[in-house]
């Protein structure tokens, strides 16, 4: 899990891809320029993202852009400090009693956290507590699920709009047969087009989408452990039983 910071795997492997598609077009002897199609871009970027509005609804669309910046930006999940919180939260609560967390309270960001810290306060039973906190996490996985799955659907949208885009381009290369002078055109937004949609799928939507999976399942996990111990210290249990358990969750 990963501490809120630049995720520079992620800026590698893009930049790794896109050097290697680059220099092997420039080693083969090619020009970068001759994969800048303006048409073919579009086509591809313009009914890809229509594809993809019309399989979702707005707020998710629109989360679903909005969650790319965690691809290169995570959100902070330090299990290792949740598991010292827990031990120390622990302890306050065997020498002052449940009462004494709620000073802890004041000092969470995270609205989860600070829910769950308040229902031991309030008194709440174990089961209660671990029941109430995990129909949220359900329904936030949901919903996190469902943005990342935007770039999924561009990612299964895209090739096929790509081969959309060549045929459009043999379309335009068969109506002027007769004119040489643009055939050349039409035949290389019929190339490029493939080639941005296969592209733009396997290397940029798709693993977005993966990664916001890989991100959306620490981020749940994270909250797992958060119940597991909270509802340890509301059933009064020892420190070092907690940590033990929590250390469980850490592979």
């Amino acid at each position: 899990m990963k501490i809120n910071n630049i995720d520079k795997i992620s800026i590698a492997g893009l930049t790794l891809a896109l050097s290697a598609i680059l220099g092997g077009q420039i080693l083969e002897g090619g020009s970068v320029h001759s994969l800048l199609q303006v048409t073919a871009f579009f086509i591809v970027m313009g009914g890809t993202m229509g594809a993809v509005m019309l399989q979702t609804t707005l707020p998710t669309f629109i989360h679903g852009i909005k969650l790319i910046k965690w691809v290169f930006i995570p959100p902070a999940t330090d299990p290792h400090k949740l598991i010292k919180d827990m031990i120390v939260w622990s302890q306050i609560s065997r020498r002052d009693g449940i009462l004494g967390l709620e000073s802890s309270i004041d000092r969470m960001s995270e609205p989860f956290n600070r829910k769950g810290m308040q229902m031991v306060v309030d008194g709440f039973e174990p089961q209660k507590i671990h029941e109430e906190l995990s129909i949220e996490i359900s329904v936030y996985e949901e919903h996190q699920r469902q943005a990342a799955k935007v770039w999924e659907g561009a990612g299964g949208y895209a090739p096929t709009i790509g081969i959309l885009g060549a045929v459009m381009g043999l379309i335009h290369v068969m109506e002027n047969l007769s004119e040489p002078s643009k055939l050349g055109g039409g035949i290389a937004v019929a190339f490029v087009a493939t080639i941005y949609g296969v592209g733009m799928a396997n290397l940029v939507f798709l693993p977005i989408a993966n990664k916001l999976k890989t991100i959306i399942a620490e981020q749940v996990a994270i909250r797992e452990m958060m119940i597991e111990g909270l509802c340890s210290i509301a059933n009064g249990e020892n420190p070092r039983n907690i940590e033990t358990k929590l250390k469980g969750y850490i592979a």
